[in-house]
């Protein structure tokens, strides 16, 4: 049976965790699209020393749990005299795994540029620079909004993972509140609300500004 009145007595703590779940996926979502522009505009850059150091990092990231990646960032990194605080240090970590995969939606927004446009922008006289800022750039990002919208619900899933190294965000706020009461149903049922609740609006935002960038192309 559901425990509405637990619920209703429990949802200030799960609001709570929830804005920690939030807050690291903001952070994630800043490191992880700041970084992976970079990285995707890099994998076509003409050095192969460049290319082949994104290619190494995109592998390792892609190529290895999260959850790793964070006991990493929290364990390892201080005995070489780095201390890092738990929400940060799974907010630094989810947003490097994040870099890797957004790097590859970007370089695929850059692949879906006609060449033809690139070509025009050469004839017209612009730069490298200036045909990737005005030509390239605009029309990869525009391109690759679902897919970055879908990395951004992924992000609000994965915070629960911070839950490992003590971080009390919605996952564990619930987890405290069933090893109390012994109720796993309700508080469970609970949670997966509020994390559905926060994927659907983050889904309904991404559509609607795609949507709306596609009206005034």
């Amino acid at each position: 049976m559901i425990d509405f009145s637990l619920i209703v007595e429990s949802l200030p703590a799960l609001l709570k965790g929830a804005w920690s779940s939030i807050q690291i996926t903001i952070i994630a979502a800043a490191i992880g699209l700041s970084l992976g522009i970079v990285l995707g505009f890099a994998e076509k850059a003409s050095s192969v020393c460049v290319r082949a150091c994104v290619y190494s990092y995109v592998t390792l990231f892609r190529g290895t749990p999260m959850l790793m990646q964070i006991l990493f960032v929290y364990y390892v990194l201080p005995q070489f005299g780095i201390m890092i605080d738990p929400f940060w240090a799974a907010s630094i970590a989810i947003g490097l795994n994040s870099s890797a995969y957004i790097s590859q939606i970007i370089l695929t927004g850059i692949n879906a540029v006609p060449q033809g446009q690139i070509e025009a922008a050469q004839v017209l006289g612009l730069s490298s620079f200036h045909t990737m800022q005005y030509i390239i750039f605009p029309q990869s990002i525009r391109t690759s909004l679902p897919a970055l919208g879908n990395e951004l619900v992924t992000l609000v899933k994965d915070s629960s993972l911070a839950s490992i190294i003590g971080v009390v965000e919605l996952s564990k706020e619930a987890s405290l509140i069933r090893s109390r009461t012994y109720d796993a149903f309700s508080i469970l049922l609970a949670t997966s609300l509020i994390y559905l609740a926060l994927t659907l609006a983050i889904s309904f935002f991404i559509k609607r500004e795609y949507a709306c960038s596609s009206l005034k192309t």
